[in-house]
Parts: structure tokens; sequence; C-alpha cells
């Protein structure tokens, strides 16, 4: 018998609670996506050894991101006015 993650009946449970834990609302734009993977980005013969280019392959360690974009603004970098020119201009 195998032991899936999909059998055991408690892990959208914990799901629920970790995402009420961070006060996430319904609404938010929640983005989810697949970590620890790596995709061949050379041509091969289509065997386990040399797959096809763009073949996605998911480590045993894959993991799920969810990430609310709603509340991770992107910033850009600004200048430090306080930084000082060092050389000249030419």
């Amino acid at each position: 018998m195998t032991n899936s993650v999909m059998s055991h009946g408690d892990w959208l449970g914990k799901l629920s609670i970790a995402l009420e834990a961070l006060d996430w609302d319904s609404d938010d734009n929640i983005a989810v996506e697949i970590g620890g993977t790596s995709v061949y980005e050379i041509d091969g013969a289509g065997t386990k050894w040399a797959p096809l280019k763009g073949t996605r392959k998911y480590s045993k360690d894959a993991f799920i991101v969810i990430k609310n974009l709603d509340r991770n603004p992107t910033v850009g970098s600004q200048p430090n006015p306080d930084l000082k020119q060092h050389h000249a201009q030419s």
C-alpha cells in the first residue's frame, strides 16, 4: 500500500488553518506554483537519460509555493541620494 499525500483527509484542513492564520481574504490574488523542478535545455533523443528539450523534471523534494500577490508589492530600488561620486565624469 502506498502512502499518498492525497489519501490523508486532513491536509486540506491544515492548509485552511494556515491560510486563516495569515489573515488572507478570499478575494486576494493567489498564485500557486511548483518549486524544485528543472527544465532540460539541451535537445535529446527523448529517452530517460537524454530527454527532449523543454522536458520538466520534478525533484523528489519538489514543493508547492502559495503566493498572495496582493500582499507582496514589488517596489523597484531607488538611488541613494547620500552616495557621492568618486570619479569625475569625462
